[in-house]
């Protein structure tokens, strides 16, 4: 999964020994995502001092009751419109055009990743160096929660941020 592999390189990369990270990929519904990690911050929350669910617009009906229900349970949400693609996207080029779909980012994604981009061979290295100003692209795109109402945008910046630490 191209955003597991994502987090865990820049988890890597970073080296924050404050950040622990644990991935548990549920390929569901946002809102059913959701109350898993909810479920799963209640029975353990002494052991997590975040979590997050990191999902895609796509073609999901249920992203306001996602957000609203992860804001009640104190989960974060980097939620990226259209696709998470945009957000490794933003790594290399400020992209601010409309985006209908994950499929229209490909290509453009595709001129700035050696041999192409696969979804399923993410090698972290090609973002490494400029993570952070994807960081500084992303909040451009839109103001802070409101990526559902906004293409492209990306709420990822805030988790690179928790994993990576502050800006400096």
């Amino acid at each position: 999964m191209t955003e597991r592999d994502y987090v865990q390189g820049l988890k890597s990369s970073v080296r924050n020994p404050a950040v622990s990270v644990k991935i548990v990929e549920r390929p569901k519904a946002p809102s059913q995502v959701v109350a898993y990690t909810a479920k799963l911050l209640a029975s353990a929350a002494e052991e997590y001092d975040q979590a997050w669910c990191v999902f895609d617009v796509d073609e999901f009906t249920d992203i306001d009751r996602a957000v609203t229900d992860a804001d009640h349970s104190g989960i974060g949400i980097a939620l990226s419109n259209p696709c998470f693609e945009l957000w490794l996207l933003l790594h290399f080029t400020d992209h601010r055009s409309h985006a209908p779909s994950c499929t229209h980012l490909v290509p453009h994604l595709d001129r700035h990743t050696a041999g192409g981009y696969s979804k399923t061979g993410l090698d972290f290295r090609a973002y490494e160096s400029t993570w952070r100003e994807a960081v500084r692209r992303a909040r451009e795109l839109a103001p802070e929660g409101k990526e559902p109402e906004v293409n492209p945008s990306t709420g990822m910046w805030r988790l690179a941020l928790a994993i990576g630490g502050p800006a400096t």
